[in-house]
C-alpha cells in the first residue's frame, strides 16, 4: 500500500499537481480547543474499516472506527458506544455495550499528532471506556454522517536514539516519502509512532474533542 501510495504522490508531483486529492468529505472537531478541518477517508487498516482524517504541518491523524457487536465493520444509522481503543474488539467491550441495551454498536478513536519534526516526538490519545458515544446516521445517498466527542488518555512518544542513529538518512529520507504521501494523497502513511522505532515515555497529555462532525461518501 505505501509503495502504491508513493508512486501516486510522485506521479501527482512530477505533472504538477502536488496538492492533496480532493474529494466532498468533510470533517470538523475542536481538539484542545483548537479547530481541526480536513477531508475524511474510508480506509481498511488491520482487519478492519476506519474513518481516517489527515493532514501535514505537522503530522496529524485522527481515526475513528464503527464495529457491530461481532466485529465487523458496521454502517447503520444509530448510536455507537465508544469504548478502550486498545481493547475495541473484545468480549468484554462488546458485551458491556450489547448488555445496556441501547446502543447499534462500539466505536473507537485515536489521534495522532506530530509535535517535533521531522517525526521525532509525538502525541498519542485513545479513547477510553468514559461513556462517551458517537451518534451515526447513514443516509439513503450513500453518505455517511456523524457527530462525537469526548476525552482521549494521551501520552508522548519519542523517536528511539538507536533509530536515529542506525537509521542515518535512509531513515529521513522514508519520513519525507511518508509525508510526501500524506500531503498528496490525504492517506495515512506511517504516522502513528506506536511499534515504528519510538518509545513511550512516561509524560501523560488528555486530549479533549469537541463539537466533532463528519460526513463521507461511502461508496
Amino acid at each position: 500500500m505505501k509503495a502504491l501510495l508513493l508512486g501516486v504522490a510522485i506521479s501527482l508531483t512530477t505533472n504538477g499537481f502536488a496538492q492533496q486529492i480532493t474529494n466532498n468529505n468533510t470533517l470538523n472537531v475542536q481538539i484542545d480547543g483548537k479547530a481541526y478541518t480536513t477531508q475524511p477517508r474510508r480506509v481498511r487498516i488491520g482487519t478492519f474499516w476506519w474513518i481516517t482524517a489527515n493532514s501535514t504541518n505537522p503530522d496529524k491523524s485522527l481515526r475513528v472506527w464503527l464495529g457491530s457487536y461481532d466485529g465487523t465493520d458496521a454502517l447503520a444509522s444509530g448510536t455507537y458506544l465508544v469504548v478502550d481503543a486498545d481493547k475495541a474488539y473484545t468480549k468484554d467491550s462488546r458485551k458491556r455495550a450489547e448488555q445496556l441495551g441501547k446502543y447499534k454498536g462500539i466505536a473507537a478513536i485515536k489521534y495522532v499528532e506530530e509535535t517535533r519534526s521531522p517525526r521525532m516526538e509525538y502525541k498519542v490519545g485513545k479513547s477510553q471506556n468514559n461513556d462517551e458515544i458517537i451518534e451515526v446516521k447513514v443516509n439513503a445517498d450513500g453518505t455517511l454522517e456523524a457527530t462525537f466527542g469526548g476525552s482521549l488518555a494521551g501520552s508522548l512518544w519519542k523517536e528511539k536514539a538507536a533509530a536515529t542513529v542506525f537509521g542515518g538518512m535512509g531513515r529521513l529520507i522514508d519520513k519525507a516519502q511518508d509525508k510526501a504521501v500524506t500531503k498528496t494523497t490525504g492517506y495515512d502513511s506511517d504516522i502513528d509512532p506506536e511499534g515504528n522505532g519510538y518509545r513511550k515515555t512516561s509524560s501523560t497529555d488528555d486530549i479533549v474533542l469537541t463539537n466533532g462532525t463528519f460526513k463521507l461518501k461511502l461508496n
